[in-house]
Parts: C-alpha cells; sequence; structure tokens
C-alpha cells in the first residue's frame, strides 16, 4: 500500500471513530434527559425508577385532594381505575387541575409517594392525553387477562339436530 493510502485510510478510520464516539455521548446524554411514562399499575408492578424522574399519569381519584398545612403542598391520589398511587406536589396548581379529570406529574417515588416537580392537567372535558388513555387501557387488558385465568372456560353447547 503507498503512503498516500495508508494515510487517506488512518483518516477515514478516525473521522469514523470520531463520529461514533460523538453518536456515543449524544445517546447517553438523550437517555439521561428522558422521562418515561408509567400508571399506578406500572408502579404497582415495580416498573417505575426509584432514583429518576419519570411522569404519572392517570385521574385524580375523587375525594383525595388535600392541602397540606397552609402552604402550597397538596396531596392526591392518581388511579387509572386499577390501582392507586398517592401523590404530593408543592407549588401553584394548574387551574383545570380538580377531581375526576385526567393529570400527567413529573416527579419521583420516594418512600412509596410520588412527589411531583410539575402538574399537568386536561384543557377541555373530553381530552385525555393518549398516555393516560393507553395505561388505562393496559390496565384493563391485565385485568381481564387475569379474571380470565381464574374462571374456566365455558363448556361448549350442545349441538342441534343437524350439526350446529
Amino acid at each position: 500500500m503507498t503512503p498516500a493510502r495508508q494515510r487517506r485510510m488512518w483518516l477515514v478510520l478516525l473521522i469514523l471513530l470520531g463520529a461514533g464516539v460523538a453518536t456515543a455521548l449524544a445517546l447517553t446524554a438523550l437517555n439521561q434527559n428522558i422521562q418515561h411514562f408509567f400508571s399506578p399499575s406500572d408502579i404497582a408492578l415495580g416498573q417505575a425508577p426509584t432514583a429518576r424522574a419519570f411522569r404519572l399519569g392517570g385521574i385524580v381519584e375523587e375525594g383525595s385532594v388535600a392541602r397540606l398545612g397552609s402552604g402550597l403542598t397538596v396531596s392526591f391520589v392518581v388511579t387509572d381505575r386499577f390501582k392507586t398511587q398517592p401523590a404530593q406536589f408543592t407549588g401553584i396548581l394548574p387551574d383545570l387541575f380538580r377531581e375526576g379529570q385526567s393529570v400527567v406529574a413529573i416527579g419521583e417515588l420516594n418512600n412509596g409517594m410520588f412527589v411531583a416537580d410539575e402538574v399537568l392537567a386536561k384543557h377541555d372535558e373530553t381530552y385525555m392525553p393518549a398516555e393516560v388513555a393507553d395505561a388505562i387501557a393496559r390496565a384493563q387488558v391485565k385485568k381481564a387477562s387475569a379474571d380470565s385465568s381464574s374462571i374456566a372456560a365455558p363448556a361448549p353447547a350442545a349441538a342441534g339436530p343437524k350439526g350446529y
């Protein structure tokens, strides 16, 4: 191989190595900033991280909103209609935050309590965040499969005179 080709080959290899290192660093940085979405059922199954921020979504349970003391701290319970997760937020809640409405909270788990840094509420009576709707649907499927596995399969119907 000629010296010119060797230099070109080393240059190409260094460029590829540099691009690979840059890509790895970018992906690592992006992965640390991703906030995954979890429902109360996912948290109950232990799928949510304990030392990282994530998004909790569901519906604010009726009768669960309570102000703690005279400050800005509010406790409430988020449900996906199958499991519940107690949550706490210190700050000013959105105007549309209320019981029976969809909510997405961003925060961390702390000794079984979800401590929210930010709370997002739905914007009208027909809107439900897609992630919340998907979480409720997943919880319904899990509950239905658990219920069907505990119930024996029905016996086949008797055939009529012509076999149908």
